[in-house]
């Protein structure tokens, strides 16, 4: 198993290679054949792994596959950790992945339109690109199958690293450059947080190893450690704080969230990739792994649990004013998220890592399917110049509604059994701030149907794109295009509904996740609902099918039956409509502070430091004192002997007065 393992990391990686140091040579056809088959052989052999610990009882792989080095009895390696999480991870990771391998080939073919004739950068550019997503899918397969924080932090860094690439692929455009620095540089303010919360691991436990770290974290349960002054602080809680700054690096938690809509600048299959099932899902995946962490410290716990509360909320909320479409997508990530998070800090890891699941395949669905209205529409992004696109586009428009079903919830959409499994844990929770979680994430069901709809009436009903050019040559995508969108459709509506069972209420992650019986809300949970079919039955019970319903409704009532009213409200709550228009001026904030801040203090340490330190006292200041001096001295050589003389015997006299008197 262990060559499977290895073939499953490295398909990618030899994809990647080849288009990436090849591609010139070799063309944009094999180019992209070279990294789907790669990561269409991950796949494969991903399922292969999921089936083994489905059917036939296959044993959790944990071991060094190469040691890098031993330093201070801490063994640094690679290694992979192969249990129920991983393999529900990789198959999700791979099968996305190649989803949008097989999607890029119909989205990138025209991309030297996006080149200036005389710009170097854009040459084999389309290989470059499929070399820079086959890199990203080997990067995310590290992260999800290390067994030790070292190639976890390698994963981890190499993920964001590629998501800079992507992002500013087109790196013509000002825009594009400016998102991915701001991408690479918030990542890098959650990171340095994330090394720090490895760093005091490897100090208490001495061990990078996940199994010696987990086996020594009850008896730390009740260390505390002095940062500054004579406070004490749990160390668990500083560790499991820590680890989840990086997660809300990654993860796009408020308020390192950032960076996220403006990822949009990259080219769409990036985005599907990066918001379905790789960076943004690195930090739930992080957080459930440490689940025998974060169990010893509520501290953390409701950390995670306010944040991603707040997260899901107040960004599903700035979805409803965005007029770009993959913007609207891109906050629908943003609040999906939130979601994902308040699971974990519930201790329902599991329901979190089953709407992580769900929620990759109805989110590159839909962000695929928003990448093909872009290439009907000739490459317009706003929603406001699009409608009545079904007429023209009948496969999107199909798998658009799957798609938005699944994301507010529908019943028997995949959506709903992973949204209202976490909504009835966290009402279960003891936590402290699950009181406001519960009552956010309730109201983020109605904003979810809201946005989600507003933005399918707009594009697919109505009279038409508003663009006469556009209507005349807007068509369906094609089948390279298409099929992927069909592929992920099919798990958007039934995945949830068939695996419920084991991986929420069986024994799926058993020894897997670490749960404290005192904080198994998930068991509070299936003691009401029993199973799969008796969550349907409860359905109406729920509050939250009312508020997805009355979202809908409103959606529906507003874009469809009366469009002129959304103008009255937009004019009705002005100061709303602005504050959430202009994101809580976050990027302000950040740009006046922390942008601005850092420039005034590199211009007052380039005064105050290298002008009038370096420049003006050491360097000129030294050469002055040096003519100084000499102008001074020079007077002294008169060229009279008898001069010379009185000053050889003045300094005798001065030598012999020093000795006799010291």
């Amino acid at each position: 198993m262990e060559n499977i393992y290895l073939t499953i990391v490295l398909a990618p990686l030899v994809g990647a290679v080849i288009a990436g140091f090849f591609g010139g040579s070799i063309g944009r056809s094999w180019s992209h054949w070279v990294t789907s088959t790669g990561v269409g052989i991950s796949t494969l052999l991903s399922l292969y792994v999921l089936k083994g610990f489905m059917f036939d009882n296959a044993e959790v792989f944990n071991g060094s596959v190469y040691t890098w080095m031993v330093s201070d009895g801490i063994n640094m390696e690679v290694g992979f950790l192969v249990d129920q999480l991983t393999a529900v991870m990789i198959s999700v990771v791979t099968f996305v992945s190649f989803c949008i391998h097989i999607y890029t080939i119909g989205y990138m073919a025209d991309d030297e339109h996006n080149w200036p004739k005389t710009s170097l950068a854009g040459r084999n550019s389309y290989q470059r690109f499929f070399s820079y997503i086959s890199l990203f899918t080997f990067s995310m397969l590290m992260l999800v199958m290390s067994n030790n924080f070292l190639q976890l932090f390698f994963g981890w860094e190499a993920v964001g690293l590629v998501s800079y690439l992507l992002i500013g692929f087109w790196s013509v455009r000002p825009t594009a450059i400016f998102a991915n620095l701001k991408a690479f540089i918030v990542n890098r303010v959650g990171d340095f947080g994330f090394i720090l919360g490895i760093a005091a691991i490897a100090m208490y436990t001495n061990s990078l190893d996940y199994a010696e770290v987990f086996a020594k974290a009850p008896g730390l349960a009740d260390t505390q450690i002095q940062i500054w002054g004579d406070s004490s602080w749990s160390l668990m809680s500083v560790i499991g704080i820590l680890l989840f700054i990086g997660a809300m690096g990654k993860s796009a938690q408020v308020p390192l969230h950032v960076w996220l809509p403006d990822s949009m600048e990259g080219p769409t299959p990036i985005s599907a990739l990066i918001h379905a099932a790789t960076m943004v899902t690195a930090g739930v995946f992080m957080v459930a792994r440490m689940s025998p962490l974060y169990e010893f410290s509520e501290t953390a716990l409701s950390f995670v649990l306010v944040i991603g509360a707040t997260t899901a909320f107040f960004t599903g909320l700035i979805g409803i004013v965005q007029n770009d479409i993959k913007r609207v997508v891109a906050y629908s990530t943003l609040s999906q998220l939130g979601y994902m998070m308040v699971a974990l800090g519930a201790s329902a890891y599991a329901a979190g890592i089953f709407h992580l699941m769900t929620h990759a395949f109805f989110k590159a669905l839909l962000f695929l399917a928003a990448g093909s209205v872009i290439i009907g529409m000739h490459h317009d992004q706003d929603i406001r110049n699009m409608g009545g696109v079904r007429k023209y586009m009948p496969i999107t428009y199909w798998t658009s509604l799957l798609g938005s079903l699944a994301l507010i919830g529908f019943p028997f959409f995949s959506g709903f059994f992973s949204k209202d499994a976490i909504i009835e844990a966290v009402h279960h929770s003891t936590i402290a701030g699950s009181t406001y979680a519960y009552w956010l994430v309730l109201a983020g069901v109605f904003v979810t149907a809201l946005y989600s709809f507003r933005m399918f009436f707009l594009v697919f009903h109505g009279e038409g794109p508003r663009d006469e050019h556009a209507k005349e040559h807007i068509h369906e995508s094609p089948k390279v295009v298409t099929v992927p969108l069909i592929l992920l459709a099919i798990p958007s509506v039934f995945i949830g509904y068939l695996t419920i069972d084991p991986i929420l209420f069986g024994d799926w992650f058993k020894d897997v996740l670490y749960v404290l019986p005192e904080h198994d809300t998930l068991a509070a949970v299936q003691a009401i609902v029993h199973s799969g079919n008796g969550m349907l039955a409860h359905t109406y019970a729920s509050p939250a099918f009312y508020l997805a319903m009355a979202g809908l409704g409103l959606a529906f009532y507003i874009y469809m039956l009366n469009p002129a009213l959304a103008e009255k409200i937009k004019s009705t709550l002005s100061p709303l409509h602005t504050l959430l228009d202009k994101k809580y001026w976050f990027d302000e904030a950040y740009q006046a502070v922390f942008a601005a801040g850092s420039r005034g203090l590199g211009k007052f340490l380039w005064l105050a430091g290298d002008r009038g330190l370096i420049d003006g006292l050491a360097v000129n200041g030294s050469a002055y004192s040096v003519g100084w001096l000499a102008s001074v001295v020079r007077h002294l050589q008169s060229g009279y002997l008898y001069h010379y003389a009185i000053a050889m015997i003045l300094g005798l006299l001065l030598l012999l007065t020093w000795f006799v008197f010291l």
